[in-house]
């Protein structure tokens, strides 16, 4: 092969039904710019859409009724076979934000057939009344399509998920025996609707390479399925497999037959990689000159990173390039009525990398030996902003999901900064870490740029296991960071954990309770308990017994390595702990049950928190740094140039020039008076107090002129009325 190599980028199923796993479209962009022909296509979305149409549905139930035993539920979906042919078209189009007027009919007539998804009905009735038409039809639309993936799931293949397909193949898969068990039984329904897309797409683009990003263990047999479809019919494509799961689960592969169905398996980004790779299809290289590449040579598994060449750095990944994927034909669906959770499943959002890596990269539980994560790299605001752009222009959606694995918070700040600068306008929510860094005035800034929600590691809610965990922060310090961003109208999310090594039930106990307080004070909204895992790539994975576990299992066998099987004499039977954590949560976000005692979520006996009650409160009432103590940091004014009225006050014969001064702002304003000499003063710096002003100012600079020109103590005018006024109404103290 001479000429460059035609790529076809394939996620297969499946990942979300609303928007596109990004991983294509970075790989996509990232060859635009070396002229290496491509085209993708995401295969989750396509067999969704060619199952659940008129068409499709009438095919699954003639399969299902093949099936030998079905449950109570099913038969409830069977006997409405009619009602969900006939209205699956319009549902799949409503949930496409096609047919916006159908939510009329599905929320006040029987339009909807109803299955058991819908016996659940009755216990969200307080969603129903904070959910505007639209959304509460599209949460009945979801029970809908769930009802029917239940029935596909008991009746034609055990495989189907809605955002996974067979995933358990690909859980803890020491061996590949499973796998390869699975990929040999007869073709299935949903297998054949799987590779009649694969066929429509090998004719279509005519590849020479076919590259499956996994991300995810429920990605793997779609890979793979399609994979032993290429090397039959089409044994000249070659065949590549990359992304998250072989970045963390195939580091240390062996077992040969994985390569009778993949030519190449690349590890960590796969940039440089396809490089090499297309240097060799093109016979520039050799095999030994490939990049951090699975191969088998000789009947065996061999790696190959001899390529001296450096990581692509992340200002030279290029624009994601979302040209080929269906933009308009995924589905916003409502899951759950979990706020957070409901970004990831509704709405078009793009996922966008703003640094690769992690910038703290210490947490024991976290796979930081690995490229992901250790290697932190970050690009500049000017390029982010510049990539937003891009990627709104090719997608027509302003909704940005920040993938990060923890944001940094300085390049947020440029971020924001550089946002309003740009007068470029966005939805944005991502992943951080609630640090200290994330001051009020810096929360407040990443509002004004468009930032909705964040999401962050809580964890254990314990000081002693947060500092065993390295996770450096305190529970005080989550509250008053958190306190700063509910303040400033962004919707905070905290990631849960139990079951640390260590953790005893006093502790379990005790974090269930700073959970409480915060939900109490209204300062986190949103939140998820995860049952500790153990990974082979982490510090604990490693070292277990440096962290009081002992690793058990799994044996490896050739496959998959990374969710290690432990043991915990020191802590307590985590496992009991589940159910009560998880209905606690529940309530919490919804008001309710705030003032039980965190004991009585337990069908047995537990110890009472060792908690006072007034924890929480306690830490976010702690003053905060005064203005004043803030000196370096630059003044920036969010809001107008306010207009000015002066006039003149006699006071006992003594007449006063005052200032009267108006702030127009999208609330309708506010207004404040101060002496016209001050006021003065302040209008001569008002305009570096904007953010797009080439000069800009620090407060220190700002009480240097003070002292001149108006008043001998400064102080005066930080704690005096016009400053308080304008601190409430967008005037930050950023540090840059």
């Amino acid at each position: 092969m001479t000429t460059q190599p035609k790529f076809l980028l394939l996620t297969p199923p499946l990942t979300q039904l609303n928007t596109p796993y990004p991983a294509t479209a970075y790989i996509k962009g990232f060859l635009d710019q070396y002229d290496i022909p491509s085209e993708q296509g995401d295969l989750g979305i396509d067999l969704i859409l060619r199952i659940f149409n008129r068409e499709g549905l009438i095919q699954v139930f003639e399969e299902a009724r093949q099936a030998e035993y079905l449950s109570e539920a099913s038969l409830r979906v069977l006997a409405l076979e009619e009602d969900y042919i006939s209205t699956i078209d319009a549902v799949i189009a409503f949930l496409q934000n096609k047919n916006s007027t159908l939510a009329h009919s599905i929320c006040n007539t029987d339009f909807l057939p109803q299955g058991s998804r819908f016996d659940q009905l009755q216990e969200l009735d307080w969603a129903f009344g904070t959910m505007g038409i639209q959304d509460h039809a599209r949460h009945l639309a979801t029970l809908y399509i769930e009802d029917l993936g239940d029935l596909i799931k008991e009746a034609i293949s055990p495989y189907f998920g809605f955002s996974r397909y067979a995933e358990k193949l690909g859980r803890s898969a020491s061996s590949f025996d499973e796998m390869q068990e699975a990929l040999e039984e007869p073709v299935s329904f949903l297998d054949l609707a799987l590779l009649s897309i694969l066929e429509e797409y090998i004719e279509e683009v005519e590849p020479d390479v076919v590259a499956f990003s996994v991300p995810f263990p429920g990605n793997l047999y779609g890979a793979f399925k399609c994979g032993q479809y290429l090397k039959q019919y089409y044994p000249d494509i070659k065949v590549i497999m990359g992304g998250g799961f072989p970045n963390t689960e195939l580091r240390s592969l062996e077992d040969p037959r994985v390569f009778d169905y993949i030519d190449f398996i690349t590890l960590d980004d796969g940039e440089g990689p396809l490089l090499q790779l297309t240097k060799y299809f093109k016979g520039e290289i050799e095999i030994d000159q490939l990049q951090r590449t699975f191969v088998r040579r000789d009947h065996a598994v061999e790696y190959i990173n001899t390529s001296q060449g450096p990581h692509i750095p992340h200002t030279e990944v290029g624009v994601p390039n979302y040209e080929g994927l269906p933009l308009d034909s995924y589905l916003s669906i409502i899951e759950v009525v979990n706020p957070m959770h409901r970004l990831w499943s509704d709405g078009r959002w793009n996922k966008l990398t703003l640094a690769h890596g992690c910038y703290w990269k210490k947490c024991t539980f976290c796979d930081v030996t690995l490229d992901y994560i250790s290697r932190y790299d970050a690009a500049p605001a000017e390029q982010l902003v510049d990539r937003i752009e891009g990627v709104i222009e090719q997608t027509g959606q302003t909704g940005f999901h920040f993938v990060d694995e923890a944001a940094p918070p300085l390049v947020l700040r440029d971020l924001a900064l550089e946002l309003i600068k740009r007068r470029v306008h966005i939805t944005w929510w991502t992943n951080i870490r609630f640090e200290k860094t994330f001051t009020p005035d810096l929360c407040q800034l990443l509002a004004k740029s468009g930032c909705i929600a964040v999401s962050g590691g809580l964890e254990v809610a314990s000081d002693r296991l947060l500092n065993k965990m390295k996770k450096g922060v305190s529970i005080e310090q989550v509250a008053q960071v958190n306190k700063g961003f509910t303040e400033a109208g962004i919707m905070v999310h905290a990631y849960l954990m139990y079951g640390f090594p260590t953790q005893t039930e006093q502790e379990t106990i005790d974090s269930l309770e700073v959970v409480r307080q915060l939900f109490e004070h209204n300062i986190i909204q949103s939140g998820f308990w995860h049952r500790f895992s153990m990974t082979a790539h982490s510090p604990v994975g490693k070292n277990p017994e440096e962290y009081g576990v002992v690793r058990v299992g799994p044996e490896f066998e050739g496959f998959a390595e990374n969710d290690l099987w432990h043991e915990d004499p020191e802590g307590c039977d985590h496992d009991m702990f589940t159910e009560g954590l998880n209905k606690a949560i529940f309530n919490y976000m919804h008001g309710l049950c705030l003032d039980w005692p965190v004991n009585e979520w337990f069908d047995f006996e537990t110890e009472e928190t060792t908690h006072p009650p007034f924890l929480i409160e306690e830490a976010i009432s702690k003053p905060l740094k005064k203005d004043v103590s803030k000196i370096d940091h630059t003044v920036i004014f969010l809001g107008k140039m306010p207009e000015v009225e002066y006039f003149t006050l006699n006071r006992k014969g003594k007449k006063e020039r005052k200032a009267h001064l108006y702030f127009a702002d999208r609330q309708g304003g506010f207004e404040v008076k101060t002496s016209a000499k001050e006021a003065e003063w302040l209008l001569d710096h008002f305009e570096a107090f904007d953010i797009r002003s080439e000069e800009s100012l620090k407060l220190q600079d700002l009480a240097n002129s003070y002292l001149q020109h108006v008043h001998p103590d400064f102080n005066r005018f930080i704690n005096g009325h016009l400053w308080q006024t304008l601190r409430k109404h967008g005037m930050l103290l950023i540090r840059l």
